[in-house]
């Protein structure tokens, strides 16, 4: 049967074996049926499967589960008349899988594992903040409860609704108190010693946003919502780990003084100004703070990806990611602890959007 389309390609190397065989002069267009194809090659071993080479109907690519499969069919029936297909002569060589161009992940950004390592003042990370088992018991609770679909994601509200459509929080619908399930976990906050510099009055939260992300879905750029939100903003990772990117646009106040090895400076392009990019990874069950400088002058971003590269490592992301994302709403109240002066450099929607910043100092 002629499945699909997967993208497959000469390998690099002329003598490189595959289990992948593309065969022309072979498909529907030349009068072979899919089932005539699958009879003639199954005899050399099991077959994944087997795809149009294009949309010509005249190439089809034959994959094996065995390299050594392939590499018979090949020496059997490359350039000779085939007896089953009414003597028609088949021309076959190697075949490889490219990769899927969403799938490509460009190392651009050295990602650190801790957010010691990561250098942003009001910036934490917990590891293993919620055992596996808290983890599977959070999942079934929000999975038990009805989601909300956007145009690439799912999403819960609690205490208060976030309005995409005006980046704000609904002040006239009060959707009651956060639910039962995230007791421990505010509790937990409240008492972290990581948080030890934080100010206890100001871990108050009151509005819980629930995302679930099938993979290759992100974030894009963006600094949430100064004025719907207080200074802390909590973010709990589950199911699937993910890179989050932090930029920093060098119009800003706030700069580094010395540059690290986790620091690469980038042009935008689309307006060709310079940011500074930082990466930090993100594994399940790992509890990350935005505060101050954090939560304010760096643009944070989860690049929509299926597949991460973590020094080296790739990782697959998982099925799905769900975050839960806690905060405080600033209903009816100015912004604390912060004085900011901003300027709208472009439509707020856009990631090309840049926040001019003043931060003249915290407020006690």
């Amino acid at each position: 049967m002629v499945m699909g389309l997967p993208r497959f390609g000469r390998p690099k190397n002329a003598d490189e074996l595959s289990s992948n065989l593309f065969v022309a002069n072979c498909g529907q267009a030349v009068g072979i049926s899919d089932n005539d194809i699958v009879s003639v090659f199954c005899k050399f071993g099991e077959l994944n499967g087997v795809y149009a080479a294009d949309d010509s109907g005249t190439r089809v690519i034959v994959s094996y589960s065995e390299v050594s499969s392939a590499q018979s069919a090949l020496m059997a029936l490359h350039g000779k008349p085939c007896p089953q297909l009414g003597g028609r002569s088949l021309y076959i060589r190697y075949s490889v899988l490219q990769p899927n161009p969403q799938d490509q992940v460009k190392d651009l950004v050295s990602v650190s594992m801790t957010a010691l390592d990561l250098n942003i003042p009001g910036l934490y990370l917990v590891h293993d903040f919620v055992s596996a088992k808290e983890e599977e018991e959070l999942l079934q609770a929000v999975d038990s409860r009805p989601w909300n679909c956007l145009a690439k994601r799912r999403v819960q509200h609690y205490g208060y609704e976030f309005c995409y459509d005006i980046r704000n929080v609904n002040t006239k619908r009060c959707l009651g108190e956060l639910p039962s399930f995230l007791s421990p976990i505010l509790e937990r906050i409240s008492s972290c010693p990581t948080f030890k510099n934080v100010d206890p009055d100001s871990i108050v939260l009151d509005q819980l946003t629930v995302n679930e992300y099938p993979p290759g879905v992100g974030l894009s750029p963006h600094i949430d919502t100064h004025s719907a939100f207080e200074d802390l903003i909590f973010s709990l990772s589950l199911a699937g780990p993910c890179i989050m990117e932090f930029r920093r646009y060098e119009d800003g106040d706030w700069r580094p003084r010395v540059a690290s090895s986790t620091v690469t400076k980038v042009e935008s392009p689309e307006d060709g100004s310079n940011c500074i990019k930082r990466a930090i990874y993100l594994p399940p069950r790992s509890l990350l703070l935005l505060s101050g400088e954090a939560r304010y002058a760096w643009h944070h971003y989860i690049p929509h990806h299926k597949i991460d590269k973590v020094n080296g490592r790739v990782i697959r992301r998982a099925s799905r990611r769900v975050s839960f994302t806690i905060r405080k709403g600033a209903i009816g109240m100015p912004l604390p602890r912060l004085s900011i002066g901003c300027t709208i450099a472009a439509q707020r929607n856009r990631p090309s959007s840049r926040l001019f910043w003043t931060a003249k100092r915290y407020l006690r």
